[in-house]
């Protein structure tokens, strides 16, 4: 059965283009448009979509207010498409704290990157998001996990808990207080980030590198946003800059971030990505970077996202006797780098979201 999917853009000729690079893959259908927010609202419940892409700006009622009313009243997985810009940087989070899973920028950081050149991505993040809404819901077209999205093999059998796929309580006092701790997201990230850092003991005394897939436009209000709410101070990192203690930096995004220095006194050095590396900032990156650098105590964190960006760096993480642990498939909007950490068994230690920022906290000695 295909995805069902609900168009909602004020301008006509966006929904056409929509509705054309849905129309490329079977797997998808649009099975209705909307102009504005009060008619998003009307047919979410009437059609109820497996998903609905929604724009911010749109008369009678914006995007944001659809959002939350859609999620109080009929509940469906929603992907903002956003503008690269602070002002949609800034409405695309408000979504995202009403309801909406995930965004997708209507242009890249690329002039070039036009809706139909990353149409391909588009789809297959549609896709995913809802086949895990349908899991939630148990809708007909859910039972058959996605390629990105399997279960994960037991990772080191020591703390595995076969019957919960979920290992037991994580290892704590193994971070001196020249610690470092990296984090490293993709889709669902901007709302498991804060879930994250909201659950650190105040005080926290090491720094946090966090390597979030986000546009360039975004990361600055991202750790604002982070900054107002958190127990600790966050800020958006820059280049060369010292990692102060129980301080979080959030690499720019289009941008990588990696760890020099030495242990207990940490830089972090910014690069311009290559053509050939997808992942913006890379998490493999930061986190091959720290473990040269702090070698056992180091603790590298992978949340939910798509692909894989995140396992090799966790390899070297592994080879220099740091700690790598992942969220588990229950609590990850998509589950691929967490899995992909899992099935290449570097997992000392996998986590509900709702656990991982307490257990951060217990790993220091």
């Amino acid at each position: 059965m295909p995805i069902r999917i609900l168009i909602v853009d004020d301008s006509l000729f966006f929904r056409r283009a929509l509705r054309e690079v849905f129309s490329s893959d079977p797997r998808l259908e649009v099975v209705g448009e909307a102009s504005n927010g009060r008619q998003a609202v009307l047919k979410a419940c009437e059609l109820k979509p497996d998903i609905m892409t929604m724009d911010v700006e749109m008369p009678i009622m914006d995007g944001i207010s659809a959002v939350r009313r859609i999620t109080e009243r009929c509940p469906t997985a929603i992907l903002m498409l956003s503008a690269l810009t602070k002002a949609g940087a800034e409405a695309t989070l408000d979504a995202l704290d009403a309801g909406a899973v995930d965004f997708f920028p209507k242009n890249g950081d690329d002039p070039d990157d036009t809706l139909a050149r990353s149409g391909r991505r588009l789809c297959s993040r549609v896709r995913m998001l809802a086949l895990r809404s349908q899991r939630e819901n148990g809708r007909a077209g859910g039972s058959a996990p996605a390629a990105t999205e399997r279960a994960a093999p037991p990772p080191r059998p020591a703390t595995y808990s076969a019957g919960t796929r979920q290992q037991r309580a994580a290892p704590s006092g193994f971070l001196s207080r020249q610690g470092l701790v990296v984090i490293g997201a993709s889709t669902g990230g901007p709302a498991a980030v804060p879930a994250v850092l909201g659950k650190l003991p105040t005080g926290f005394p090491l720094p946090i590198l966090i390597a979030q897939h986000m546009p360039g436009a975004f990361t600055g209000p991202f750790a604002q946003r982070l900054n107002d709410s958190m127990p600790i101070q966050v800020i958006e990192a820059k280049d060369g800059e010292v990692l102060r203690p129980g301080v979080g930096y959030v690499i720019p995004g289009g941008q990588h971030g990696e760890i020099a220095g030495r242990h207990g006194a940490y830089k972090l050095n910014l690069r311009a990505p290559v053509s050939n590396e997808h992942y913006r900032p890379s998490v493999t990156l930061a986190f091959s970077s720290a473990a040269r650098v702090a070698g056992d105590d180091l603790l590298a964190v992978v949340l939910t996202g798509m692909g894989d960006d995140g396992a090799d760096g966790a390899r070297d993480v592994v080879a220099k006797n740091g700690h790598v642990w992942s969220q588990d498939q229950a609590s990850s909007v998509i589950y691929g780098m967490p899995a992909a950490i899992a099935k290449a068994n570097l997992a000392e230690a996998i986590l509900p979201l709702t656990q991982i920022g307490a257990a951060i906290g217990g790993a220091l000695r």
